[in-house]
């Protein structure tokens, strides 16, 4: 479950240093991957923790 979190923080870590990152340059390249990122690490939080309170509910 540690290794999950630091995963899903070192993801976002990734998205907002791709907006930087666009901001700074520009290029919409780092745009689109960081929604990308972000989006795919939003859905597997929200999975784990689906998983976490359907476990605690049963």
């Amino acid at each position: 479950m540690l290794l999950f979190r630091w995963a899903i923080l070192l993801l976002l870590l990734v998205a907002g240093v791709s907006f930087a990152f666009y901001v700074g340059t520009g290029q919409t390249r780092y745009r689109r991957f960081g929604w990308v990122v972000l989006k795919w690490t939003l859905l597997a939080a929200f999975g784990f923790f689906a998983v976490l309170i359907a476990e605690r509910a049963f």
